[in-house]
């Protein structure tokens, strides 16, 4: 079984990454691929290949629960 881990070459990890319907054309966003056997890795569009930042399923479900309960919301830029 393959291991993942940060910094690994986002390109060495398979499946299918995908991006916020609101990412722009420019290619400013995020994308993010489930792995094998669970967790979540994190890329930057603008460097497909660059290093991957991997978290366990327990992680990216309390970053998602701290972005939906608007906790980041001071860290993004204002509308």
């Amino acid at each position: 079984m393959q291991e993942y881990a940060n910094g690994m070459s986002a390109g060495l990890i398979p499946g299918q990454w995908i991006k916020s319907r609101k990412s722009e054309a420019n290619g400013t966003c995020i994308e993010a691929v489930g792995l094998p056997g669970g967790g979540v890795a994190l890329r930057n569009s603008r460097d497909a290949n660059g290093p991957a930042l991997v978290y366990t399923v327990e992680e990216f479900d309390a970053f998602l629960d701290g972005a939906k309960k608007g906790e980041f919301d001071h860290l993004a830029v204002p509308n």
